[in-house]
């Protein structure tokens, strides 16, 4: 790795353009440095690494996959990105996998050091941080239902997601509009009406009267 200090191979990050002297410095004897193997796992989806990941150079994929092996790539990821925040501030497990696409340098910070960083939890800047990391998972989740699934899985997860539990069942309260649908999974209003029709005649979602649609167990959002 290069013989460069800590604290110069801070600076040289985009993120930390900002701080003063004594919080570059900070960072820099708090970070540790770490060569990644190409083809090896930095971050894996569904489980926590606690850490701040720092690319210094190499080049690393961000991607999902499905229980198939099928794999989506949502980003490659090249000097000064950075992997491993979202999880940091909502406490989540990863929502996508990052790998090594040759060899990678890395800073590497805790999340003792990285909350160091952050507004208090009871700031209004804190609370924007968690809304923008829950709408970038739930952009993640989007991408990959649009990539990997068909429209039948499609249409299952968005149910999935719209619902609510309440005494043991998944019940979407508010009608479910085919057009709304239609426009979140990428299909026409046509299609996802077949759908929801197959879906109720099959017995795997029923519409209540008042339009709130209760899903039976039998539901996935799977491929």
């Amino acid at each position: 790795m290069s013989m460069l200090s800590n604290l110069d191979l801070i600076r040289r990050v985009p993120l930390f353009s900002m701080l003063t002297n004594d919080q570059a410095q900070a960072i820099a004897d708090s970070v540790v440095k770490r060569r990644f193997r190409r083809g090896e796992i930095i971050v894996e989806q569904g489980r926590k690494s606690n850490a701040l990941f720092i690319l210094l150079n190499g080049r690393a994929r961000v991607l999902t996959a499905d229980s198939r092996g099928r794999e989506v790539i949502l980003a490659v990821l090249q000097s000064g990105d950075y992997v491993g925040e979202m999880s940091l501030i909502d406490n989540e497990p990863h929502s996508a996998t990052v790998r090594a696409e040759v060899q990678t340098d890395m800073l590497i910070l805790g999340r003792a050091e990285f909350a160091r960083c952050l507004p208090e939890n009871s700031s209004l800047s804190y609370a924007i941080l968690r809304g923008l990391v829950s709408r970038l998972r739930s952009a993640d989740r989007q991408i990959e239902s649009l990539a990997l699934l068909d429209v039948y899985g499609r249409v299952a997860r968005t149910l999935l997601d719209m619902a609510e539990e309440d005494n043991g069942i998944k019940i979407i309260r508010n009608k479910v509009s085919r057009q709304d649908m239609a426009k979140i999974v990428g299909a026409s209003r046509e299609m996802v009406s077949r759908v929801m029709k197959d879906l109720e005649e099959r017995g795997v979602i029923e519409t209540q009267e008042n339009g709130s649609v209760i899903l039976k167990e039998r539901l996935h959002g799977g491929e």
